[in-house]
């Protein structure tokens, strides 16, 4: 999973083509830490979907845009498009689930 800034957003999700996953999270948060293991492990498997992680403390503008009230919260996008969104922790089955459902 890479690390993206509000300087690449559009770049990198606004104007994909592909289906993308956007973890918002924060260093301080428990389950945001407990979540990631589980998101690399999905991201491996779906190699053909970006996931990009965006950190709320400093892309708070984005959270906002977004209306990100609580973290981890994942949005899936599709062609620029939000298509869904998890909040809190989820096993690998359920974002699983979700990807297939959002990349219709």
């Amino acid at each position: 999973m890479k690390e993206i800034s509000a300087a690449d957003f559009n770049e990198k999700v606004k104007n994909s083509t592909k289906l993308v996953v956007i973890d918002f999270w924060a260093e301080w948060c428990g389950p945001c830490k407990m979540l990631m293991p589980v998101l690399k492990e999905v991201a491996e498997a779906n190699k053909n979907i970006h996931f990009f992680k965006m950190n709320t403390d400093t892309c708070g503008d984005i959270a906002g845009q977004f209306r990100v009230m609580s973290i981890p919260c994942l949005v899936f996008m599709n062609k620029g498009e939000e298509k869904g969104r998890l909040v809190g922790f989820n096993t690998k089955e359920k974002i699983q689930a979700w990807l297939e459902q959002c990349s219709k």
